[in-house]
């Protein structure tokens, strides 16, 4: 899970100049454009500066909304996607995100909005001060961990305008952070009309994983590391300089939603460049999990589509191991571009540097750079599902013996005193005891842990198919919720279509009628309307009870 960044705006007749993310290369679509004549970044954001002023009434673009780019997506035919964040009179607007779609000659073709309700509101000054909202928000962190005993316990108010919920309102977005009793972070952001003081929303702001290395859960892998004078470092300059660090079992100091102090993360060091002994009681163990995690996802993103390093800019993160005490979690960490891992309280769940919990816990940092799903209602479970999806993904891609592709979400790290093999089950997500198999009206009020069981059990049906089967030696027998038969079109393809689904058509606000939208565009692109792919897609969500 991933802590929401806040996106500073720049003008709209200015709104190219302020590109803040790097070119996305998006899957391979024909016919190709010469690359001499392809559009560049640079003339992607030119063109869509251009289309921004000559749209600006039919897009709801004022002259008191800033407009800045998140990302840019150029197709390799030619076609161009300008990915953009806005303000209200200096205000981040939740939901004000769209995207621009221009063909390969820079002409205007369409938008996706999050929101299409204009942004308009008589004023911008609260009528709830900021302590107040700040004192509900940490009300709300409270009862959400009814039970703990919470400790160095701070909020800090945003200011912003809600378009997500109905009507534009003014409203403050505060990040409530805490530490439980074993000293572990929690962290809960609340969304509060600014001025009636009801709560709009809440959620968990904390997301709920050469030389050669033995791990705990991958068997012997190669490690690119960094040599310096005699001592090698688990460093990889070959990953964007993507590290691993010991974090001590020590947690954050964070005040006001920043962390003004981090838990230690002392690179790991190795006289002879074969790291760990695979046994927990060596701390190198679980860091060599953590930096083959980091690379096989590094590697999976950038082999199979284009994007280089989680943010698409070549930079690497880095990962912490050994995190706090007992510590049952591994998450995602904006702020820092961070992966951490815990080492799990040894009954319900081992050290959690298992290779889809990385994949998962990464691929949020993906999804916040790209369409940003709100962590909440089914686009939280969309967000969810992401990870999991790609995470699965990963972990496929990675082809290692020892840990082998399969449609479980954190078989590896599930002790006996969990009560089952995994976390959860794309086959049948209702399996875990909680996860929705199928659409519902409801399914929004899950946790987002549950309702992603929707859009796991969509994915499982597009790359496998339904019933009874064996697929790489584990047993599945996935239903349909319409007693229909669904021919998969195997995982590769999956990949590509959710992938361009996230980065092209999803914005912040995708529901899951949206993302079937969206997955069925990706499919046209990628395949053509009408196309065996495309007909997949459009079953496989019926299939779910999404239409």
């Amino acid at each position: 899970m991933s802590r929401t960044r806040h996106i500073r705006g720049s003008r709209l007749a200015t709104a190219g100049v302020a590109a803040t993310a790097a070119t996305l290369l998006a899957a391979a679509l024909s016919p190709a454009a010469d690359a001499a004549d392809r559009p560049t970044r640079t003339s992607a954001i030119e063109h869509a500066a251009a289309a921004l002023v000559a749209h600006a009434a039919s897009l709801g673009l004022t002259t008191a909304q800033d407009s800045t780019v998140r990302d840019v997506v150029v197709d390799k035919n030619g076609t161009q996607h300008v990915r953009y964040d806005r303000t209200y009179r200096q205000l981040p607007v939740l939901g004000g995100d769209f995207v621009v779609h221009l063909a390969s000659d820079g002409a205007y073709r369409s938008t996706s909005r999050a929101t299409r309700t204009s942004i308009s509101l008589a004023r911008v000054t609260p009528r709830l001060a900021a302590p107040k909202a700040a004192d509900l928000a940490v009300n709300a962190l409270r009862a959400a961990n009814l039970g703990e005993t919470l400790k160095k316990v701070r909020a800090k108010p945003q200011l912003v305008v809600d378009a997500l919920h109905g009507s534009p309102k003014l409203a403050w977005r505060t990040d409530a952070v805490a530490q439980d009793s074993l000293g572990n972070p929690v962290a809960r952001t609340v969304l509060t009309d600014a001025r009636s003081g009801a709560q709009i929303d809440a959620w968990d702001s904390i997301e709920t994983a050469t030389g050669d290395g033995k791990s705990l859960y991958g068997g012997t892998v190669a490690l690119e590391t960094t040599l310096s004078g005699s001592t090698y470092q688990l460093k990889d300059a070959t990953r964007g300089n993507t590290y691993t660090g010991d974090a001590a079992n020590k947690t954050d100091l964070c005040i006001f939603g920043i962390c003004i102090s981090r838990a230690p993360s002392t690179l790991f060091t190795d006289a002879d460049n074969h790291w760990g002994t695979g046994a927990t009681a060596d701390r190198s163990s679980a860091a060599v999990d953590a930096q083959y995690g980091t690379n096989e996802t590094w590697d999976y993103y950038k082999n199979v589509h284009g994007r280089n390093g989680i943010a698409g800019d070549g930079k690497g993160s880095y990962n912490r191991v050994h995190y706090g005490s007992n510590y049952n979690n591994a998450f995602w960490d904006d702020s820092c571009f961070c992966m951490t891992y815990g080492d799990g309280d040894g009954t319900t769940f081992g050290p959690l540097v298992a290779l889809d919990v990385a994949g998962h816990e990464m691929s949020h940092g993906v999804t916040s750079k790209t369409a940003a799903l709100t962590y909440s209602g089914e686009s939280g479970g969309l967000n969810e599902a992401t990870s999991d999806i790609f995470g699965t993904l990963v972990e496929w891609h990675a082809n290692n013996a020892s840990d082998a592709g399969d449609y479980l979400i954190g078989e590896k790290i599930v002790r006996s005193g969990f009560g089952r093999d995994a976390l959860r089950y794309m086959d049948k997500p209702s399996k875990d005891g909680n996860s929705a198999d199928c659409w519902s009206s409801s399914v929004g009020n899950l946790d987002v842990h549950y309702s992603s069981g929707v859009a796991n059990h969509f994915a499982y049906l597009l790359a496998e198919g339904s019933g009874a089967k064996t697929v790489n030696g584990v047993s599945y027998n996935s239903p349909t919720c319409n007693g229909s038969t669904v021919a998969g079109i195997g995982r590769d393809k999956l990949g590509a279509i959710w992938y361009r689904a996230l980065t092209v058509y999803m914005t912040s606000s995708t529901k899951y009628a949206g993302a079937r939208t969206a997955s069925l565009n990706a499919a046209k692109d990628l395949y053509g309307t009408g196309s065996a792919e495309y007909n997949a897609v459009a079953a496989a969500w019926s299939a779910v009870n999404v239409s």
